[in-house]
């Protein structure tokens, strides 16, 4: 029998049943309390009772800050993937208490961040699918081993945004000559100060030509080693890629050309090639395509335009799955965007 007392303005309830983890509620009428009551008695005598004080207890923002903490740095781009927690969490979506978590107010969430507001910008559906796709596992994870009652994903309860078009974003020649420029060490003064032009991140230039001529990802350029670096027989290892499977990279002359000096200056004790992180090198990449007047380049981009330059010297598709990575050919094709003047030139 459950225990209903008053104390001040509210009314306490307490059950405490064998088989059954203690209940309290606090409400504000005794008719409440009365009503809550009976509803759980009656869900344990059939045995059909959950906890639901986990969910009653926790925001999204709790979970999501639970699983930045507990998962996210055991996965893969998992910088990234905390970095995404940390604006999912600054949105007001994250104030929410599970148990008040809707379908009703996800979809809310998906039409906001699909038209902006007054302290976002619109963002495209693949974006929205992300962050909803993380929402999903986070509340999946909280259920099955964190004791939070979800009668239902209520993220599976709503429409997914249509997903955004493949880029195909190429990078002239002029572009690329105005922005590795941008990206050159910012020149000093006399007296040791920064001048206006170029980038304070040494590790950016480099990158940005091993990208271009290996069609690497961030995440694997960010990874290497020196000690999986080859430079006389002109290639670089990759141990874990974004497939789960190793490759070998081959190394064009610029590729060579441009880690060679760098294996010079690399002391004894470093083992990263390229020791910034992932928001480090967008940051500096934005900057010096705002500098260069460069619109609508993302450093994703220079996969796209290293995939097209490789599939160019390149007849065999297979040789060129094998320096990009991509399993299928349908995944290839996202990447190789062939400018049609040149296609032009080869029929003659």
């Amino acid at each position: 029998m459950a225990s209903i007392w008053k104390r001040g303005d509210y009314w306490r309830v307490a059950i405490r049943r064998r088989g059954f983890p203690p209940q309290a509620r606090t409400f504000d009428t005794k008719v409440e309390a009365e009503a809550w009551a009976r509803e759980a008695e009656a869900e344990m005598d059939r045995g059909a009772f959950v906890d639901r004080r986990e969910a009653e207890r926790n925001t999204l923002g709790d979970l999501l800050l639970r699983y930045s903490e507990e998962v996210s740095p055991d996965k893969k781009g998992g910088e990234q993937e905390i970095l995404r927690i940390r604006k999912l969490r600054s949105d007001p979506i994250a104030q929410f208490k599970i148990s008040a978590l809707t379908g009703k107010v996800l979809a809310s969430y998906r039409d906001r961040r699909l038209k902006g507001d007054g302290k976002r910008q619109p963002v495209t559906g693949s974006t929205v699918n992300r962050e909803l796709t993380l929402l999903s596992h986070v509340l999946n994870v909280a259920a099955k081993e964190w004791g939070v009652h979800l009668p239902v994903n209520p993220v599976s309860a709503i429409r997914r945004p249509r997903e955004s078009r493949g880029r195909t974003r190429r990078l002239s020649p002029t572009e690329e000559a105005r922005l590795l420029s941008e990206l050159a060490a910012s020149p000093r003064s006399e007296h040791g100060y920064y001048d206006k032009g170029g980038s304070r991140n040494a590790s950016i230039l480099p990158m940005t030509i091993l990208a271009l001529e290996t069609a690497m990802r961030r995440g694997e350029l960010l990874s290497i080693r020196w000690s999986d670096v080859f430079l006389e027989d002109r290639f670089l290892r990759l141990h874990d890629s974004k497939n789960g499977e190793p490759r070998d990279v081959p190394l064009s002359t610029r590729a060579v050309n441009t880690l060679t000096p760098l294996a010079k200056l690399a002391s004894s004790g470093s083992e990263r090639v390229f020791p910034t992180t992932a928001d480090a090198v967008k940051k500096a990449f934005t900057r010096a395509c705002e500098r260069a007047g460069i619109e609508n380049l993302r450093f994703h981009d220079l996969r796209h335009e290293g995939t097209s330059r490789i599939a160019e010297r390149l007849d065999n598709v297979l040789e060129l799955s094998a320096i990009t990575g991509h399993k299928t050919l349908q995944m290839l094709k996202r990447y190789y965007h062939p400018r049609a003047k040149d296609l032009a030139l080869k029929l003659g």
